[in-house]
């Protein structure tokens, strides 16, 4: 009985010091909630000594958490957010430097483009629209072709958009009309797309999810939160305009300013996510990866890849106080 006891006690003791030995790292991501209990688990199995704490929030909001806690900061790792925030983020000295060593197996366009090397991409997504092809039907609403279409009065209340001050997927919706249509032209699009629009969203993915609920007839989003409503049964067509499609990538980095054992263990993590058995997950969520050893299983659209206007995560970063200034000034209105 002694022994048992003794046995039973060196057990506690051991699964006590495991539990010791696990690093618990803060990790911002702006993914989508349905996506993270999966990273978490498989994460925690293949690097056992780690163990993920997600904070999650929009693009908007975690980008500007980030920058006021850069004296102080919270957050061990960034996994999840947008290249251009990261490009911001860099701007604000509020990565630390690091390249994984599997860079080298990585798309070139994933990888950050300027010294210090601060951050690296996951995957990608291009903006488009969720459109109800039950609704539209019952409503006798074509299909749009390009962005100029869905100004068409017919519209009017019948869109739903991402805030741009709160969503990635916003921001890079007004800079794709920029860059496609010019500074001028493009604020005409957005007075015109404004009569039409029922409500900005606080989340990217809020707008598709409202068409496919048949709640509005167009939900400007992302491409495979389209797919994945689709996937579910929702009458959803995954619209990629004609006239062009802006694309953004997730990506993740370092947060700088961290305690030594932390900063390696986010490291360690890092290097996970750039390799092949994290992007054969996430491969369940993206239709294009950073790896090129790796494919999705998605029914991503064959021709996404033809309308993908050129895009620079700096161009955007540099630009978005006075697109947003600009938005505010002209629009005014909070997400919802």
């Amino acid at each position: 009985m002694a022994w048992r006891t003794c046995s039973a006690a060196l057990v506690l003791v051991l699964l006590s010091g495991i539990g010791e030995a696990r690093n618990l790292l803060t990790v911002y991501t702006a993914a989508e909630a349905e996506h993270l209990a999966v990273v978490k688990q498989t994460l925690e199995a293949e690097l056992p000594e780690v163990e993920v704490r997600w904070v999650r929030g929009s693009t908007g909001h975690l980008t500007t958490r980030l920058v006021s806690e850069r004296s102080a900061p919270v957050a061990d790792l960034i996994l999840g957010l947008s290249s251009q925030s990261l490009a911001l983020l860099k701007d604000h000295q509020v990565l630390e430097p690091f390249r994984p060593k599997a860079a080298d197996q990585l798309r070139a366009d994933f990888l950050d483009p300027t010294e210090p090397y601060s951050w690296t991409g996951i995957a990608a997504f291009a903006v488009g629209a969720c459109f109800n092809t039950e609704r539209a039907s019952a409503l006798g609403l074509i299909r749009p072709r390009s962005w100029r279409d869905l100004a068409d009065p017919a519209y009017q209340g019948r869109i739903a958009m991402p805030h741009p001050a709160s969503s990635g997927v916003g921001l890079i919706l007004i800079a794709t009309w920029v860059q496609l249509m010019g500074e001028n032209e493009a604020w005409r699009f957005m007075e015109a797309l404004h009569k039409n629009v029922a409500v900005y969203t606080g989340s990217g993915d809020a707008p598709c999810v409202q068409a496919a609920r048949g709640e509005r007839v167009i939900g400007l989003s992302f491409d495979m939160r389209a797919l994945r409503e689709q996937s579910q049964g929702a009458p959803i067509e995954l619209l990629l305009p004609d006239d062009g499609v802006g694309l953004e990538m997730s990506g993740m980095a370092l947060v700088a300013g961290r305690p030594a054992a932390k900063s390696e263990a986010a490291r360690r993590v890092i290097e996970w996510a750039s390799g092949q058995s994290a992007h054969k997950l996430f491969a369940r969520f993206f239709g294009t990866l950073a790896r090129t050893d790796v494919s999705s299983p998605r029914a991503y659209p064959p021709s996404a890849a033809s309308r993908r206007i050129p895009s620079s995560s700096h161009w955007v970063a540099a630009n978005r106080d006075r697109l947003l200034t600009e938005w505010d000034r002209r629009f005014g209105l909070a997400p919802r």
